[in-house]
């Protein structure tokens, strides 16, 4: 038996990513969202939701560019943090000491502690109520070495302890089951 629920968002789990934006130093920030995801592979289109009232909202806004980093297990006291706490009141790279690196394309900071650092730029806004969502080109991927295995050259991101958030809590991913596809993959028969 199930019981109905007011409408809500109750699609868990999501990425716990830490956004990185600003266009100089001072203006750096890092802000922690849920709200995000891909909406297109060709181009690869993806979005974050930001509430108008968040200190990174006017600064995404006004530049145009943000960096979706991916948060780890390691970096889950940071990613929440950064959620909790205004830009207005902290320098969050310096108070989490997280490093700000160098963006290939946009003009913002990405996160070098975090495995992948997708850089945008924003194509489109729409306000949706208490969110606007971002809608953005991806315009630039960095992956760390460490998660590429040398002999294969993939990039093993399921090694990394990625953060999820689902319904107010974090976990680490789990134990892997299964690839696309594997449903309904040929099994090899040994003769």
């Amino acid at each position: 038996m199930k019981q109905n629920w007011k409408p809500g968002t109750m699609i868990y789990p999501l990425p716990a990513v830490m956004v990185s934006c600003g266009s100089t130093p001072e203006e750096y920030n890092i802000i922690t969202l849920s709200w995000v995801g891909t909406v297109c592979t060709n181009p690869p289109v993806c979005y974050i939701s930001v509430r108008p009232e968040r200190h990174s909202y006017p600064v995404i806004k006004k530049n145009g560019e943000f960096v979706i980093n991916i948060t780890t297990k390691e970096l889950a006291f940071a990613t929440d943090w950064a959620g909790v706490r205004s830009g207005k009141e902290y320098n969050k790279f310096e108070h989490l000491k997280l490093t700000p690196g160098k963006a290939s394309v946009v003009n913002c900071p990405t996160i070098e502690e975090s495995p992948l650092c997708i850089e945008c730029k924003v194509r489109e806004i729409i306000p949706l109520g208490s969110h606007d969502m971002f809608i953005a080109d991806v315009v630039n991927v960095q992956a760390d070495d460490k998660y590429i295995n040398p002999k294969t050259q993939a990039f093993e991101l399921n090694k990394a302890n990625l953060l999820v958030y689902s319904h107010g809590n974090y976990y680490e991913t789990g134990k892997h089951i299964g690839r696309f596809g594997w449903s309904v993959m040929k099994k090899n028969k040994k003769k």
